[in-house]
Protein backbone atom coordinates (compact mmCIF):
# COMPACT_ATOMS: atom_id res chain seq x y z
CA UNK A 1 0.00 0.00 0.00
CA UNK A 2 1.47 3.65 -1.01
CA UNK A 3 2.02 5.23 2.19
CA UNK A 4 0.68 8.56 2.00
CA UNK A 5 2.21 12.12 4.23
CA UNK A 6 -0.06 15.28 5.10
CA UNK A 7 2.35 17.79 6.52
CA UNK A 8 1.03 20.76 7.58
CA UNK A 9 3.67 23.81 7.18
CA UNK A 10 5.18 21.69 4.43
CA UNK A 11 6.48 25.06 2.51
CA UNK A 12 7.93 26.02 5.56
CA UNK A 13 11.49 25.72 6.27
CA UNK A 14 11.63 22.10 8.54
CA UNK A 15 8.45 21.01 6.81
CA UNK A 16 9.68 21.49 2.70
CA UNK A 17 13.09 19.84 3.65
CA UNK A 18 10.95 16.64 5.12
CA UNK A 19 9.15 16.72 1.72
CA UNK A 20 11.85 16.71 0.06
CA UNK A 21 13.63 13.11 1.92
CA UNK A 22 9.88 11.37 1.44
CA UNK A 23 9.82 12.50 -1.95
CA UNK A 24 13.09 11.03 -2.68
CA UNK A 25 12.21 7.84 -1.43
CA UNK A 26 10.01 5.15 -2.90
CA UNK A 27 6.47 4.68 -1.98
CA UNK A 28 5.25 7.86 -0.46
CA UNK A 29 2.55 10.31 -1.98
CA UNK A 30 3.15 13.81 0.00
CA UNK A 31 0.27 16.63 0.40
CA UNK A 32 1.25 19.93 1.92
CA UNK A 33 -0.92 22.02 3.28
CA UNK A 34 0.07 25.83 4.06
CA UNK A 35 -1.57 28.96 3.77
CA UNK A 36 1.87 30.49 2.75
CA UNK A 37 0.78 33.36 6.18
CA UNK A 38 3.20 36.23 5.51
CA UNK A 39 5.14 36.11 8.36
CA UNK A 40 8.02 36.15 5.94
CA UNK A 41 7.28 36.82 2.27
CA UNK A 42 5.60 34.18 -0.04
CA UNK A 43 8.34 33.68 -2.47
CA UNK A 44 10.60 32.13 0.17
CA UNK A 45 8.15 29.20 0.65
CA UNK A 46 7.44 29.33 -3.37
CA UNK A 47 11.31 28.54 -3.51
CA UNK A 48 10.98 26.17 -1.05
CA UNK A 49 8.35 23.67 -2.94
CA UNK A 50 9.10 25.07 -6.41
CA UNK A 51 11.21 21.67 -7.44
CA UNK A 52 7.93 19.37 -6.20
CA UNK A 53 5.22 21.47 -7.78
CA UNK A 54 5.74 19.01 -11.09
CA UNK A 55 6.20 15.55 -9.07
CA UNK A 56 2.32 13.13 -9.33
CA UNK A 57 3.39 11.87 -5.77
CA UNK A 58 3.06 15.70 -4.40
CA UNK A 59 -0.07 17.71 -3.77
CA UNK A 60 -0.21 21.60 -2.70
CA UNK A 61 -3.19 22.68 -0.59
CA UNK A 62 -2.73 26.20 0.02
CA UNK A 63 -4.71 26.98 2.67
CA UNK A 64 -5.75 27.16 6.51
CA UNK A 65 -5.71 23.96 9.13
CA UNK A 66 -8.81 25.97 10.63
CA UNK A 67 -10.62 25.71 7.38
CA UNK A 68 -12.53 22.51 6.94
CA UNK A 69 -12.94 22.41 3.42
CA UNK A 70 -8.95 23.06 3.07
CA UNK A 71 -8.75 19.66 5.84
CA UNK A 72 -11.34 17.40 4.02
CA UNK A 73 -9.72 18.08 1.03
CA UNK A 74 -6.06 17.09 2.23
CA UNK A 75 -7.93 13.57 3.76
CA UNK A 76 -9.54 12.99 0.85
CA UNK A 77 -6.32 11.70 -0.61
CA UNK A 78 -5.89 9.26 1.93
CA UNK A 79 -8.13 6.59 0.10
CA UNK A 80 -5.84 3.25 -0.26
CA UNK A 81 -3.47 4.77 1.15
CA UNK A 82 -1.59 4.73 4.46
CA UNK A 83 -1.69 8.09 5.78
CA UNK A 84 0.23 9.63 8.32
CA UNK A 85 -0.15 13.30 9.62
CA UNK A 86 3.24 15.67 10.54
CA UNK A 87 1.45 18.57 11.54
CA UNK A 88 4.36 21.35 12.01
CA UNK A 89 2.09 24.21 11.00
CA UNK A 90 2.07 27.03 13.46
CA UNK A 91 2.06 30.51 14.58
CA UNK A 92 5.83 30.78 15.52
CA UNK A 93 8.33 32.80 17.47
CA UNK A 94 8.38 34.04 21.36
CA UNK A 95 8.05 37.65 21.06
CA UNK A 96 4.97 37.78 18.30
CA UNK A 97 3.41 36.06 20.66
CA UNK A 98 3.06 38.67 23.52
CA UNK A 99 0.97 40.87 20.99
CA UNK A 100 -1.00 38.07 20.04
CA UNK A 101 -1.80 35.47 22.03
CA UNK A 102 -5.26 34.93 21.04
CA UNK A 103 -3.98 34.65 17.80
CA UNK A 104 -1.70 32.22 18.60
CA UNK A 105 -3.94 30.04 20.22
CA UNK A 106 -6.59 29.78 18.12
CA UNK A 107 -4.11 28.41 15.12
CA UNK A 108 -1.88 26.80 17.47
CA UNK A 109 -4.78 25.15 20.10
CA UNK A 110 -7.68 25.34 17.88
CA UNK A 111 -5.68 24.35 14.92
CA UNK A 112 -4.23 21.28 16.14
CA UNK A 113 -7.29 20.53 17.66
CA UNK A 114 -9.40 20.18 14.27
CA UNK A 115 -6.52 18.80 12.42
CA UNK A 116 -6.59 15.87 14.95
CA UNK A 117 -10.38 15.58 14.87
CA UNK A 118 -9.98 15.28 11.14
CA UNK A 119 -7.17 12.65 11.60
CA UNK A 120 -9.51 10.77 13.74
CA UNK A 121 -12.43 10.75 11.79
CA UNK A 122 -10.36 9.60 8.65
CA UNK A 123 -8.27 6.66 10.86
CA UNK A 124 -5.05 8.59 10.30
CA UNK A 125 -2.54 5.86 11.29
CA UNK A 126 0.37 7.60 13.35
CA UNK A 127 -0.42 11.63 13.75
CA UNK A 128 3.16 13.22 14.70
CA UNK A 129 3.32 16.39 15.95
CA UNK A 130 5.67 19.42 15.96
CA UNK A 131 6.41 20.66 19.26
CA UNK A 132 9.03 23.13 20.76
CA UNK A 133 11.64 23.12 23.40
CA UNK A 134 10.26 26.15 24.83
CA UNK A 135 7.12 24.15 26.53
CA UNK A 136 9.87 23.58 29.54
CA UNK A 137 10.27 27.39 30.10
CA UNK A 138 12.92 27.93 32.53
CA UNK A 139 13.05 24.75 34.14
CA UNK A 140 15.86 24.55 36.07
CA UNK A 141 16.52 20.26 35.79
CA UNK A 142 18.99 20.98 32.65
CA UNK A 143 19.42 18.93 30.64
CA UNK A 144 15.64 18.51 30.03
CA UNK A 145 14.41 15.02 30.15
CA UNK A 146 10.63 14.24 28.37
CA UNK A 147 9.54 13.14 31.68
CA UNK A 148 9.47 16.55 33.52
CA UNK A 149 6.40 17.40 35.36
CA UNK A 150 6.10 20.79 36.51
CA UNK A 151 6.08 22.49 33.13
CA UNK A 152 5.45 26.22 33.10
CA UNK A 153 5.94 27.83 29.65
CA UNK A 154 7.22 31.65 30.20
CA UNK A 155 5.53 33.09 26.75
CA UNK A 156 1.89 32.51 24.95
CA UNK A 157 3.71 31.05 21.87
CA UNK A 158 5.26 28.10 24.57
CA UNK A 159 1.93 27.89 26.44
CA UNK A 160 -0.32 27.12 23.04
CA UNK A 161 2.34 24.41 22.15
CA UNK A 162 1.97 22.80 25.64
CA UNK A 163 -1.38 23.12 25.31
CA UNK A 164 -1.75 21.31 21.80
CA UNK A 165 0.28 18.62 23.22
CA UNK A 166 -2.09 18.13 26.06
CA UNK A 167 -4.99 17.36 23.23
CA UNK A 168 -2.87 14.85 21.37
CA UNK A 169 -2.24 13.03 24.81
CA UNK A 170 -6.24 12.83 24.93
CA UNK A 171 -6.37 11.95 21.58
CA UNK A 172 -4.50 9.57 21.99
CA UNK A 173 -6.09 7.60 25.47
CA UNK A 174 -9.72 8.49 24.23
CA UNK A 175 -9.38 7.29 20.62
CA UNK A 176 -6.54 5.03 20.30
CA UNK A 177 -4.85 6.89 18.46
CA UNK A 178 -1.31 6.32 17.82
CA UNK A 179 0.45 9.80 18.41
CA UNK A 180 4.11 10.77 18.37
CA UNK A 181 5.30 14.41 20.20
CA UNK A 182 8.24 15.97 18.61
CA UNK A 183 10.35 18.84 21.04
CA UNK A 184 12.37 20.43 18.49
CA UNK A 185 15.25 22.66 19.49
CA UNK A 186 16.12 25.56 17.50
CA UNK A 187 16.50 24.03 14.44
CA UNK A 188 18.54 25.85 11.33
CA UNK A 189 20.19 25.50 8.25
CA UNK A 190 19.39 26.29 4.66
CA UNK A 191 15.99 27.93 4.02
CA UNK A 192 15.78 28.72 7.82
CA UNK A 193 12.94 31.52 8.60
CA UNK A 194 14.39 35.13 8.00
CA UNK A 195 13.23 36.20 11.58
CA UNK A 196 15.39 34.07 13.21
CA UNK A 197 18.88 34.17 14.65
CA UNK A 198 21.03 33.06 12.43
CA UNK A 199 19.62 33.91 9.17
CA UNK A 200 19.11 37.47 10.88
CA UNK A 201 22.92 37.73 12.25
CA UNK A 202 24.45 36.46 8.58
CA UNK A 203 21.91 38.78 6.53
CA UNK A 204 22.75 41.73 8.73
CA UNK A 205 26.50 40.97 9.31
CA UNK A 206 26.73 40.45 5.07
CA UNK A 207 24.64 43.87 4.55
CA UNK A 208 27.38 45.48 7.36
CA UNK A 209 23.96 46.35 10.14
CA UNK A 210 24.12 46.24 13.55
CA UNK A 211 22.88 43.01 15.14
CA UNK A 212 20.52 42.84 18.31
CA UNK A 213 22.36 41.04 21.01
CA UNK A 214 19.33 40.60 23.74
CA UNK A 215 21.08 40.20 27.15
CA UNK A 216 25.19 40.00 27.85
CA UNK A 217 25.40 37.20 25.21
CA UNK A 218 25.15 34.54 27.36
CA UNK A 219 21.84 33.27 27.40
CA UNK A 220 22.49 29.77 25.67
CA UNK A 221 20.49 27.62 22.90
CA UNK A 222 20.57 24.00 21.87
CA UNK A 223 21.49 24.53 17.96
CA UNK A 224 20.09 21.61 15.90
CA UNK A 225 20.93 21.02 12.47
CA UNK A 226 17.68 21.23 10.36
CA UNK A 227 18.90 17.35 8.33
CA UNK A 228 19.32 16.41 11.52
CA UNK A 229 15.80 17.42 13.00
CA UNK A 230 14.04 15.97 9.53
CA UNK A 231 16.01 12.77 10.38
CA UNK A 232 14.74 12.31 13.47
CA UNK A 233 10.98 13.15 12.23
CA UNK A 234 11.40 10.49 9.75
CA UNK A 235 12.43 7.95 12.75
CA UNK A 236 9.59 8.78 14.95
CA UNK A 237 7.05 8.11 12.17
CA UNK A 238 8.50 5.23 11.84
CA UNK A 239 8.57 3.98 14.98
CA UNK A 240 7.60 0.78 16.66
CA UNK A 241 4.30 1.39 18.16
CA UNK A 242 3.87 0.22 21.87
CA UNK A 243 0.20 0.09 22.68
CA UNK A 244 -1.61 0.51 26.14
CA UNK A 245 -4.46 -1.54 26.61
CA UNK A 246 -7.28 0.60 24.79
CA UNK A 247 -5.06 3.22 23.87
CA UNK A 248 -3.13 4.62 21.58
CA UNK A 249 0.69 4.36 21.20
CA UNK A 250 1.79 8.15 22.51
CA UNK A 251 4.96 9.11 23.41
CA UNK A 252 6.80 12.43 23.67
CA UNK A 253 10.86 12.84 22.63
CA UNK A 254 13.45 15.60 22.32
CA UNK A 255 15.20 16.58 18.67
CA UNK A 256 17.99 18.41 20.11
CA UNK A 257 22.25 18.60 19.26
CA UNK A 258 22.25 17.94 23.10
CA UNK A 259 24.71 20.77 23.09
CA UNK A 260 24.12 24.45 25.07
CA UNK A 261 25.77 27.10 22.91
CA UNK A 262 26.03 30.86 23.99
CA UNK A 263 24.93 33.28 22.24
CA UNK A 264 28.44 35.12 22.30
CA UNK A 265 29.56 31.98 20.37
CA UNK A 266 26.92 31.98 17.87
CA UNK A 267 27.66 35.00 16.78
CA UNK A 268 31.77 34.03 16.80
CA UNK A 269 31.17 31.36 15.10
CA UNK A 270 28.96 33.10 12.25
CA UNK A 271 31.75 35.94 12.33
CA UNK A 272 34.16 32.88 11.50
CA UNK A 273 32.28 31.67 8.53
CA UNK A 274 30.63 34.65 6.65
CA UNK A 275 34.33 36.67 7.09
CA UNK A 276 32.38 39.77 8.72
CA UNK A 277 33.01 41.17 11.91
CA UNK A 278 29.16 41.62 13.86
CA UNK A 279 28.55 45.46 14.95
CA UNK A 280 26.82 44.41 18.13
CA UNK A 281 23.70 46.68 19.54
CA UNK A 282 23.05 45.80 23.00
CA UNK A 283 19.63 45.24 24.31
CA UNK A 284 17.88 44.20 27.76
CA UNK A 285 16.62 40.57 28.14
CA UNK A 286 13.38 40.06 26.33
CA UNK A 287 10.14 39.04 28.35
CA UNK A 288 9.49 35.42 27.44
CA UNK A 289 13.16 34.31 26.56
CA UNK A 290 14.61 31.49 27.94
CA UNK A 291 18.29 31.75 29.67
CA UNK A 292 19.12 28.07 28.20
CA UNK A 293 17.66 25.39 26.50
CA UNK A 294 19.57 22.01 26.54
CA UNK A 295 18.07 18.62 25.54
CA UNK A 296 18.90 15.49 26.95
CA UNK A 297 18.09 12.97 23.52
CA UNK A 298 18.99 9.76 25.50
CA UNK A 299 15.41 8.44 25.19
CA UNK A 300 15.04 9.39 21.32
CA UNK A 301 18.65 7.62 20.78
CA UNK A 302 17.58 4.49 22.31
CA UNK A 303 13.80 4.14 20.80
CA UNK A 304 14.12 5.55 17.32
CA UNK A 305 18.01 5.45 16.93
CA UNK A 306 18.32 9.41 17.08
CA UNK A 307 22.41 10.61 16.51
CA UNK A 308 22.10 14.16 15.53
CA UNK A 309 25.67 14.25 13.13
CA UNK A 310 26.55 17.95 12.10
CA UNK A 311 27.98 20.25 14.12
CA UNK A 312 27.79 24.07 14.42
CA UNK A 313 30.57 24.48 12.30
CA UNK A 314 29.47 22.08 9.74
CA UNK A 315 25.63 23.68 9.70
CA UNK A 316 26.53 27.28 9.68
CA UNK A 317 28.94 25.99 6.63
CA UNK A 318 25.61 24.70 5.23
CA UNK A 319 23.60 27.88 5.59
CA UNK A 320 26.12 30.50 4.43
CA UNK A 321 26.52 28.13 1.12
CA UNK A 322 22.81 27.90 0.81
CA UNK A 323 22.42 31.67 1.54
CA UNK A 324 24.98 32.82 -0.90
CA UNK A 325 23.06 31.13 -3.58
CA UNK A 326 19.34 32.54 -3.03
CA UNK A 327 19.63 36.01 -4.72
CA UNK A 328 16.70 38.06 -4.92
CA UNK A 329 14.92 35.94 -2.62
CA UNK A 330 17.66 35.74 0.19
CA UNK A 331 17.57 39.38 -0.08
CA UNK A 332 13.72 40.32 -0.53
CA UNK A 333 13.52 38.89 3.38
CA UNK A 334 13.79 40.93 6.33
Amino acid sequence: MERHAIITGGAGFIGSHLVDRLLGQPGWHVSVVDNFHPFYPREVKEANVARHRSNPAFDLIEGDILDDDVLKQAFEQTKGRQTMVVHLAALAGVRPSLADPIGYHRVNVTGTLKLLEAARHYRAAHFVQGSSSSVYGDHPAVPWKEDLTGLKPISPYAATKLAAESFVQVYARLHGMDCTVLRLFTAYGPRQRPDLAIHGFFRKMIDGKPIQQFGDGGTQRDYTYVGDVVDGICRAMDRPMARKPGQGAYEVFNLGNSEAVPLRVLIASIEGVSGRKAIIKKLPEQPGDVHRTLADIAKAREQLGYAPQTTLAEGLGQFARWFATVGPVGKAVG
